[in-house]
């Protein structure tokens, strides 16, 4: 939850030109949830679409209603009807406002049966998934998806109660089902439980992140391309074998949030909505704005009170039905402005209201954070926003959408544009330490070197990109490499700038921290429908000849080092030294200092470096061998600070020895 001493929006004195405006969004909010509860509910008594529409059994019968406002007829067809038209399945119009709906009998139907829709609009007809489905299953030769009767004589029963305490500063461990395995294939949920989620508590992680848990056609969108909003990936498996995962990390102490994908719809009329009652604008905005062409996809009209039933309810169900702890927001920039972010820099307060702004749609995330929090008030949202709009992390009543956190996209940018573009002597360490840390006062980040996105098609792991194809041969223990050994100094060293400077949080996707190499490629036509670079290969890590396992052994270590001193969450780190010439930076955080030299040729001895009173020892060192290290540094090495007075200021200070390439962290002790 976010922390009640953070600065409120309006205390930035920069935003005082724009008061009015945030006044006008707050007034909004306020109006739009007005406008759908009447002012009579509240937003969990509005979100129970889900338990409304759809199919459901209920009382010995089943009862079925769906939403779609351009129809002249519909049926039910599936197994229970020979898949033909027949009159005893059609549907009623219900209460005129564009419901349809049908009872039947208790034995009509029976658990997994196949079923679609049969439409009927002016002009036109199609199949149509049902808009509020919990399962769908693909036909493994058609590959054609269909809805599935879902009513298991024994529902799952939760064993565990969600993580007791509060996890502190979320380290999230992102990860995706299906390319989990080391295996040429598509793993399943409870393989993850078996052979995954034991890796993850031993690395020390406390939340993971599942994407690609929405039901979407396309494998290879990686669950971007939503088509069925209350169903879960059955390519991974059933519902319950999903509740049982999301138990299992439950019962290891391990936060579970999902990739919610509420910022744009597959484009697929069959199965997903759009076009669903043959109309394009009944989900989405009509003509140009309801299409998003650089994402091939449809955009929602968060104007329309149905979508925001739609969408508010699938944010509470998520929560009720699996038992989740919260969401990653996905593509919040294309949400929040009529331009999706394409094209635009930010780089001036005047860029978020200029009138950019979709309102309906900024209305929508406040009232969805606002939703989620009172199903569950312990719950983490996480905004996927690139643009840095004020107000992200703010409440409601301030203009703000009320997020717990925002990723600080501007990280893995900067890491790699340094790996990429910049000469090792020529890194800017200011420009570094100001992006680690950089955050409006209102709000909490959660920051990362790489996720997923920077090693889609097209891009490569941040070791991938230090090493590359050296990556092939000289990866052995006994190798000797000047570039190998540049990579593996940095990825460390990274790291530990990173989670060490965060603000409030910190992020790694799945492989990546025992430097996974290459890209990431789903099977495709491309491809030739291979699943090499859709898995994860664990062996590199775990086999003692490779260097791998060092990066491994040393985020395991760092993480642990973080997560039992909550180092992070909390303060914010106190700056105490940057040297541009000599590359080196160093940083306090509660009882530890951060000390990392970037220079890629110059060690330094007895370095000043100011600190609070006290002894110190070391407790991490990049460069120790049991990380892959030259072992220059000796371990355990013990300082205390001594004080002197500069002509202005008393001061105290520690003087190390800080080899090229390396990091470490001194804890300040009593002994």
């Amino acid at each position: 939850m976010r922390d009640p001493k953070l600065a409120k929006l309006s205390d930035d004195p920069w935003m005082e030109p724009f008061l009015g405006q945030l006044q006008q969004r707050a007034d909004h909010i306020n109006y739009v949830e007005n406008r759908i509860t009447g002012g009579k509910i509240s937003l969990n008594e509005f979100a129970n679409a889900h338990e409304y529409f759809g199919l459901h059994f209920r009382d010995g019968k089943w009862l079925f209603r769906e939403w779609a406002p351009n129809a002249t007829a519909i049926y039910l067809v599936g197994d229970f009807s020979n898949w033909e038209q027949l009159d005893e399945f059609a549907l009623h119009y219900g209460d005129g406002h564009g419901v349809w709906e049908i009872e039947l009998p208790g034995d009509k139907l029976k658990h997994e049966q196949l079923y679609k829709l049969k439409m009927y609009w002016p002009g036109g007809e199609g199949e149509r998934l049902p808009a509020y489905t919990r399962r769908t299953v693909q036909d493994p030769e058609t590959h054609i998806f269909t809805a599935q009767v879902w009513n298991p004589k024994q529902p799952y029963k939760w064993k565990f109660p969600h993580p007791a305490k509060p996890i502190g500063a979320p380290l999230v461990y992102e990860s995706h089902i299906g390319m989990a395995l080391e295996d040429a294939k598509v793993g399943s949920y409870l393989e993850y439980k078996e052979k995954i989620l034991p890796r993850i508590v031993e690395m020390g992680y406390n939340t993971i992140q599942f994407m690609g848990i929405m039901e979407h056609p396309y494998y290879g969108s990686f669950g971007y391309h939503v088509s069925n909003f209350f169903a879960c990936s059955s390519r991974f498996g059933t519902p319950a074998e999903l509740k049982e995962l999301i138990d299992a990390c439950h019962e290891a102490g391990l936060a579970v949030i999902m990739d919610l994908v509420h910022s744009h719809s597959v484009k697929n009329e069959e199965e997903g909505l759009s076009r669903f009652d043959g109309t394009p604008y009944q989900y989405f905005h009509d003509g140009d704005r309801g299409d998003h062409d650089a994402w091939d996809s449809r955009c929602f009209d968060y104007g329309k009170s149905e979508v925001l039933h739609f969408l508010l309810s699938n944010s509470r169900y998520w929560l009720d039905e699996f038992n989740f702890d919260g969401y990653r927001f996905d593509g919040v920039t294309s949400m929040l402005y009529h331009h999706r972010g394409l094209g635009t820099a930010f780089t001036d307060y005047a860029c978020y209201f200029d009138g950019s702004i979709d309102v309906d749609a900024l209305a929508y995330l406040a009232l969805s954070n606002k939703l989620i929090h009172e199903v569950r008030p312990a719950a983490i949202t996480i905004a996927e926003d690139v643009s840095g709009m004020p107000g992200l992390a703010a409440p409601g009543n301030e203009g703000g959408c009320g997020f717990d956190y925002r990723l600080a996209m501007g990280v893995p940018d900067l890491w790699f544009k340094l790996a990429n573009d910049t000469p090792d002597e020529e890194w800017n360490m200011s420009g570094l330490y100001h992006e680690l840390t950089n955050h409006r006062g209102e709000e909490q980040v959660i920051s990362y070197v790489e996720s997923h996105d920077q090693a889609l098609v097209g891009g490569k792991t941040f070791i991938f990109e230090l090493i590359d194809s050296e990556m092939y041969y000289n990866m052995h223990r006994e190798a000797r490499n000047l570039v190998v050994d540049r990579g593996i100094a940095l990825h460390k060293m990274a790291r530990l700038a990173t989670i060490g400077a965060a603000g409030h949080g910190y992020l790694n996707f799945m492989g990546n921290e025992f430097g996974h190499p290459e890209w990431i490629d789903f099977p495709r036509e491309g491809n030739d429908w291979s699943y090499q670079y859709a898995r994860r290969q664990w062996n590199l890590r775990d086999d003692p000849t490779l260097k791998f396992h060092f990066l491994a052994d040393f985020d395991q270590e760092l993480v642990k080092l973080v997560r039992d001193h909550e180092t992070i969450g909390h303060e914010p780190p106190t700056f105490r030294l940057i040297n541009e010439g000599d590359k080196v930076m160093a940083f306090e955080r509660g009882d530890f200092v951060f000390i990392l030299n970037f220079h890629p040729s110059k060690s330094f001895s007895d370095y000043p470096v100011d600190v609070t009173p006290g002894k110190y020892r070391m407790v991490l060192n990049t460069d120790a061998p049991d990380f892959g290290g030259h072992d220059i540094v000796q371990g355990e090495q013990k300082f205390q600070s001594f004080a002197f007075n500069d002509g202005e200021n008393d001061r105290n200070q520690i003087s190390v020895y800080i080899p090229a390439r390396t990091g470490f962290i001194l804890e300040r002790t009593n002994v």
